[in-house]
């Protein structure tokens, strides 16, 4: 009988205390679980990123304007160039025949012209005689006139004739690789109205460019000059460098999305990109060194009432230094945030800190009294009052200043 007096009497203790550990959560008195970070000294890069594709500085299409099949082809993919290097030959045996004929036409019209040269000379010592009249030495003159310019027209028609037989050579333009051919011997190409491509030759592969599409929104923050930093996915391990040229002037819509196009120089000393490739650009906005800096998740803590209650004192305690908190008017305070903060003795306090540069994993903090080494919340594992202060909490943290990836703050 006694025993079972204890074990009621252990029932109903636990009862109670089970029954006030409830409410004394519920009242958000029991200071909640927090997932920690530390205030760090260090340094921050803050970026925009894009996308784009490599390319040659100046890629040239090498086209034919005379039409026919090919004869012989004398460069294949990868070569290297010289400027008026042969790279393929045309069929020219219709240009041939061409020049051919025009030579004849021209022989045809310089016979004609000696005839009414001739004519002409003999009408004009009869017209010095009396012979003839006026009229019909005029009528000669005039025949001897057209004779010359039929001459004229058919020599400009041989000349016509043998440069289309030379367009049957095709030559490099410029010093470069050969990127892409397009034929191949024994297809036939036809020039009758548009210059079909050959091939395509970048000048120069150990200076390439980068087009890299850039949102209407981070574009303003993109100048000439300015450092890149880039990945391709073929060395994902691997961080290339290059500088910006120019801001195209240009937009392109997709999507209901502006975009502009940043024009980044590439040094290729070791040969290893290649046109075509996408590269994963991040244009350097800022470069922060031996700062203050804490998780961005640190910044975006909206406190639970458990919180609030547990760090009335803290705030008490600093009502006399308006600058640790958020004040009545935040448009003060364009470029701050809220940390909270845990001492030595588990003590939460929140503190108002002004943001910089921030990048993806970290943003830069300066603050009064602020160290390395301060522990401060980046997440609460047991809020207590599970739900999340409102928009009006006068201690809601607001987001780091600048734009993700890396706006650059006051």
């Amino acid at each position: 009988m006694n025993k079972m007096k204890i074990a009621a009497v252990a029932v109903g203790v636990i009862i109670l205390a089970g029954t006030g550990w409830f409410y004394k959560r519920a009242d958000g008195r029991e200071a909640p679980a927090y997932r920690t970070a530390t205030i760090q000294r260090g340094g921050v890069k803050s970026t925009v990123s894009a996308t784009g594709t490599l390319g040659a500085v100046q890629t040239i299409q090498v086209g034919t304007q005379a039409s026919g099949q090919i004869a012989a082809i004398y460069v294949d993919y990868n070569d290297h160039v010289k400027k008026g290097q042969l790279l393929a030959r045309i069929d020219p045996r219709l240009q041939d025949q061409a020049v051919e004929e025009a030579h004849a036409q021209l022989e045809r019209a310089q016979a004609t012209m000696e005839q009414a040269e001739s004519d002409y000379a003999r009408s004009k010592q009869l017209f010095d005689a009396n012979a003839i009249t006026a009229s019909e030495l005029s009528t000669l003159q005039s025949n001897f006139s057209v004779q010359q310019a039929n001459v004229k027209s058919a020599r400009i028609a041989l000349e016509r004739a043998r440069q289309n037989l030379a367009y049957t050579n095709i030559h490099a333009p410029i010093d470069g690789v050969i990127v892409e051919r397009n034929v191949d011997v024994g297809q036939t190409v036809a020039a009758n109205f548009s210059a079909p491509q050959l091939f395509l030759i970048a000048n120069d592969l150990s200076d390439m460019q980068i087009l890299a599409s850039v949102d209407e929104s981070d574009i303003g923050a993109i100048r000439t000059g300015q450092p890149v930093e880039f990945t391709v996915q073929a060395y994902p391990n691997q961080t290339f460098a290059g500088t910006v040229q120019k801001v195209r002037l240009q937009s392109k819509t997709q999507d209901n999305v502006v975009n502009y196009t940043a024009v980044v120089g590439v040094k290729n000393t070791t040969g290893k990109l290649l046109p075509g490739m996408t590269a994963t650009v991040q244009f350097v906005i800022g470069v922060a060194q031996n700062v203050l800096v804490v998780p961005n998740a640190a910044l975006r803590i909206r406190p639970t009432p458990a919180m609030l209650a547990h760090a009335q004192h803290a705030i008490a305690t600093k009502d006399s230094q308006p600058a640790n908190v958020i004040g009545t008017n935040d448009s003060q305070h364009s470029n701050s945030a809220i940390l909270w903060t845990l001492d030595d003795k588990g003590t939460l306090a929140p503190v108002r800190v002004r943001t910089g540069l921030s990048d993806a994993i970290n943003t830069e903090v300066e603050g009064r009294n602020l160290t390395a080494g301060t522990k401060v919340v980046i997440g609460v594992l047991d809020a207590g009052s599970a739900t999340s202060s409102g928009a009006s909490n006068p201690f809601q943290s607001p987001r780091p200043s600048g734009r993700p990836q890396g706006g650059e703050g006051g």
